[in-house]
Order: C-alpha cells, then sequence, then structure tokens
C-alpha cells in the first residue's frame, strides 16, 4: 500500500452517506436540553468528510463557513465538485491531518467534526488531531466526535482481526479489496460452522456475521479493512481530549437523552448514585452495551438556569417532517422497542399537521388546557426529532439566504440520480442539511423539474432512464422482470410520493 494512505483502505471508494449529526443546528436543542449554554455556529470543520456530501449540505443549507480535509484525492475531486456547483465557497482540501493541522489560512472554528474516523486512524494521527483542536476550537466552541466503543464492541474484535488476517495472509493481493473482503466473510461464515467454543460462548457472533455480509462492500472496507481499528472506553476518549482543555456535553442522539426507553428503574437509581458524571457515562456504556458513541465536547462548558432553559426550549423552531398519517407511535432505545402515549403524541403531531413551522412556545399556547405539560411537550420533540420525524428549524433570514446554494446544489444531485442511487439526499435551506429521498423519489422530481405534473408522467420519465440503462427494481429482495411490473410499483411510489412526500418538501423548500 502507498505510503500516503497510513494504512487506510484508499482502494476503493467510501459510500456517499449524509450524516445528520454533523448539522450544528442539533447543538441549540441537544445543549438546551443538557442545561448547556450553546454558542453561535459561525466557522466550522471537517476532518475527514469522505465523499463530502455532509460537508457540501451543510455548507449550502446554511450561512456557516465550511473548511475540511479529506486525504483521499478522488473523493475531494467530487467534494469540489459539489461545493462548485452550488457557489457556498466550502474550502476543501486532500491534505493529510498533519498538513492539514500546519496550514496558516485556516480560521478558529466554533465547530470541529470528526465522524467516525477516530476509530480508523494511529495514536500520531489522533494526536494530530487533539493538537489541532486544541489550537483551533475556540473557547466556547463544540466538538462532535464519534467513535467505535467498549464494551459493545468486546465480543466481535477477534472476529475482525479474523477478517483482516484473512484478507492479508489468504486474499489474493490482485483481485481487489471487494474480493478480500467477501473471502474474509464467507471463511467466517464456514468457521462459526462448525462450531467452535468461541461462539457458543458468544451466540449472538453469528447472526451479527450474518448482518455484516449484507451491507455494502464500500462501507466495510472502511468499517473493518484498515489497519488501524480501535474501539475504546469514552473514559480513554476523556484521557485523549484532555490536553485540548474539553469537557463532555451530551450525546448528538436526542434518543440517548430519554432515559426511560433506555434504562430501567432500577439502573437510573444506580447511576443517579454515582456522583461523578464521567464515571457515570462510563456505567451507563455497561448497562447500554455501548457499541457507538456520539458526542459534543466543548471547550469551556457553561450551564444555564432553569429559566433560561426553559425559555430556550420555547424558542426552539420545529417542522413535521413525515405525513401525519404515517407518524411512527413507538420508538426503540437501548431497552427495545417503547410505545408512545397517543394521549401526548397525538395531539402534539395533530397541531404540526399543518407542516408549518412552529416554536415549542407556540405548540405548547396551542395545546393549553389539553392537560400536556412543557415538560411532556419538550420530551416529545427529542423524541420526534431523534426518529426523524420532526426536524429543528433555522430562522427565517437563513433560510431565504441559503435557497439558492441549496437549489444549485440540489439541481445537480438530481441529475446524479439518473444514473446512479449512490446519493439518497437533497439539501434543505430550512433544516440547514441533507434530507432523505431515495432514488425514485429524486427521479420524479427530476422530471417535475421538465415540466412532468402528474403521476403517470413522472412514472414514464422515471422508467425510460431505468430501462434505458438495463435497470430493473428489486422489491422485498426480488427482482421484477417485466415492464408492467415494474411500471406498476412506479406508479405506486409515484402516487404515495405526490399526495405524502412531494408538500412535506415543499416546506422544506427543496422543491
Amino acid at each position: 500500500m502507498n505510503d500516503w494512505t497510513g494504512g487506510y483502505v484508499a482502494d476503493i471508494g467510501y459510500t456517499y452517506g449524509y450524516y445528520s449529526e454533523l448539522n450544528p443546528l442539533r447543538i441549540k436543542q441537544l445543549f438546551t436540553h443538557a442545561g448547556l449554554k450553546f454558542p453561535k455556529i459561525n466557522t466550522a470543520c471537517e476532518l475527514g468528510f469522505g465523499q463530502g456530501l455532509s460537508i457540501n449540505a451543510h455548507a449550502a443549507a446554511s450561512q456557516i463557513e465550511w473548511y475540511g480535509t479529506d486525504f483521499n484525492p478522488s473523493q475531494v475531486v467530487f467534494a469540489k465538485e459539489l461545493g462548485e456547483v452550488s457557489g457556498a465557497g466550502v474550502r476543501l482540501y486532500d491534505d493529510s491531518f498533519s498538513e492539514f493541522a500546519v496550514r496558516t489560512d485556516l480560521p478558529e472554528f466554533d465547530f470541529i467534526g470528526v465522524h467516525g474516523i477516530w476509530s480508523w486512524i494511529n495514536d500520531e494521527n489522533r494526536t494530530i488531531i487533539v493538537d489541532f483542536i486544541k489550537r483551533k476550537l475556540k473557547v466556547g466552541g463544540v466538538l462532535y466526535i464519534s467513535y467505535n466503543t467498549l464494551p459493545g464492541w468486546s465480543p466481535f474484535l477477534p472476529v475482525r482481526h479474523l477478517w483482516t488476517e484473512h484478507a492479508k495472509t489468504l486474499g489474493a493481493e490482485g483481485h481487489g479489496i471487494v474480493n478480500r473482503i467477501n473471502g474474509a466473510l464467507d471463511f467466517s461464515e464456514r468457521l462459526l460452522a462448525v462450531n467452535p467454543i468461541y461462539s457458543k460462548i458468544n451466540p449472538q457472533i453469528a447472526e451479527r456475521v450474518k448482518k455484516v455480509k449484507a451491507q455494502n462492500r464500500h462501507y466495510l472496507a472502511h468499517e473493518y479493512f484498515n489497519r488501524d481499528w480501535h474501539p475504546i472506553h469514552f473514559a480513554t476518549m476523556m484521557e485523549w481530549l484532555a490536553p485540548a482543555k474539553l469537557n463532555f456535553a451530551c450525546s448528538v442522539n436526542p434518543i440517548d437523552h430519554i432515559d426511560i426507553i433506555n434504562l430501567t428503574e432500577a439502573q437510573q437509581n444506580l447511576l443517579k448514585e454515582i456522583p461523578d458524571a464521567m464515571f457515570r457515562e462510563s456505567v451507563r456504556d455497561f448497562i447500554v452495551n455501548q457499541q457507538f458513541r456520539r458526542d459534543y465536547w466543548v471547550k469551556g462548558s457553561c450551564s444555564i438556569s432553569k429559566l433560561e432553559q426553559i425559555e430556550r426550549n420555547r424558542e426552539l423552531r420545529i417542522v413535521l417532517t413525515v405525513h401525519r398519517s404515517e407518524a411512527e407511535m413507538k420508538v426503540t432505545g437501548a431497552l427495545g422497542q417503547a410505545t408512545l402515549s397517543e394521549a401526548v403524541y397525538g395531539p402534539i403531531l395533530d397541531v404540526l399537521a399543518d407542516y408549518k413551522i412552529k416554536t415549542v412556545g407556540q405548540l405548547e399556547q396551542t395545546l393549553q388546557g389539553r392537560q400536556i405539560t412543557l415538560a411532556q411537550i419538550v420530551q416529545a420533540v427529542m423524541i420526534l426529532t431523534g426518529s426523524g420525524q420532526l426536524s429543528l428549524v433555522q430562522e427565517d433570514s437563513e433560510i431565504s439566504r441559503a435557497k439558492k446554494q441549496t437549489d444549485k446544489l440540489n439541481q445537480f444531485l438530481l441529475k446524479k440520480s439518473a444514473s446512479s442511487g449512490d446519493i439518497a439526499c437533497l439539501a434543505s435551506p430550512v433544516t440547514g442539511g441533507g434530507v432523505a429521498i431515495g432514488r425514485f423519489q429524486q427521479l420524479f422530481l427530476l422530471a417535475m423539474s421538465k415540466g412532468k405534473k402528474n403521476a403517470d408522467d413522472c412514472v414514464q420519465f422515471a422508467w425510460q432512464i431505468l430501462a434505458g440503462q438495463g435497470q430493473k427494481i428489486i422489491k422485498q429482495g426480488k427482482t421484477l422482470e417485466t415492464d408492467h411490473d415494474n411500471i406498476q410499483e412506479l406508479k405506486e411510489q409515484a402516487e404515495k410520493f405526490l399526495e405524502k412526500q412531494l408538500p412535506i418538501l415543499r416546506v422544506l423548500q427543496i422543491v
């Protein structure tokens, strides 16, 4: 492998994923819920941005000045193309972390995002990142970092080691990383089939291997087959970040903030008995068997009063992003699936079902007399945003300034959908980031941009594109072979899209 890779997989591109955790708009809600003051984000940086979909969506959909680096030049070429299309002025580099860290043309940042890569790099690069954060994150600034966590990964560590050893020793180098991955996965299944004592002690491993085998090979190459792969305990992360003067703020996942769906009463009581907040996090990881942490850290935390917390919660702007008839009344936490209270969530969803932007305070006023408290509304908003049914909303002035940029980016992405389903999101100036939209729905939007108005026209447009490339729809694991079956499936999706999704996309100003 070439020296510039540093042991990181570079002969296969990363997936075109969008990661909402990198959207700084989340900070307002989650810091407020944690009782912390949040900074205004004017400058932001993403380290290791992959294909650059997240950084470009956030740059186009907001007024934040974004910088970032990814060492893979092929990925940077695509990311820069997105930036040039939107005109958002995002500054992207193909520097290594060591090169990027010594640049003299970087500002100080209000926000730095490091998604996933911490687990896939060596200690030298980790040290460089921490030093960069120490020097470049402003006082009061926020770090978002995610990483593979112990104890959740402990049982699977030997399997990952087995895969990389197989790829290294038995995989044919000239046959490419995908073939080496497939060979390693197949061998691990053969090994488990002969009933090793390891799998008897860890009975969940076979099912986990099966799930991994079904995943995208581009993702697997970067997740499991780098030279460096280091899940760590929360306390170890705290030690790493201590030189940068960072304090743990809170989880970036809203669902993690709701104890009742993650912890039993006995578990909650045990945690309450622990006086040290950081040790409490370590114990909580054991209780929920944490596998992947997504956290905010802050350079200088500042608590807010209860009164200020209440007022800031009331100021949060939200909008419903699912059709009311399809709103899920269940949520999944560490304890499994929980049913949401119809008496609380029903009225909240009904009020939001006009798809107009509202503040939490306006929601509270509308629900007066329904015996629903502000605390219940705040918790519901946390759960509904965490489950993707609500979105936080930017200020009107920010929305109007971002609209031209997101329009340009989205038109480019819609054209991409004609040839590939790799990119499954578009940018919203309302949410300040990306919104999940599948390929067929993107093709319907592309059809509408060309003057098509009804479901039949959109279906005909989409099928001509798919059929022209010899592509067929896969439904429930089976390929639809006939034109009739493909067109019928597209028609069902188009009718649903026009009725239930398009009105929401208009509210989000994607169309």
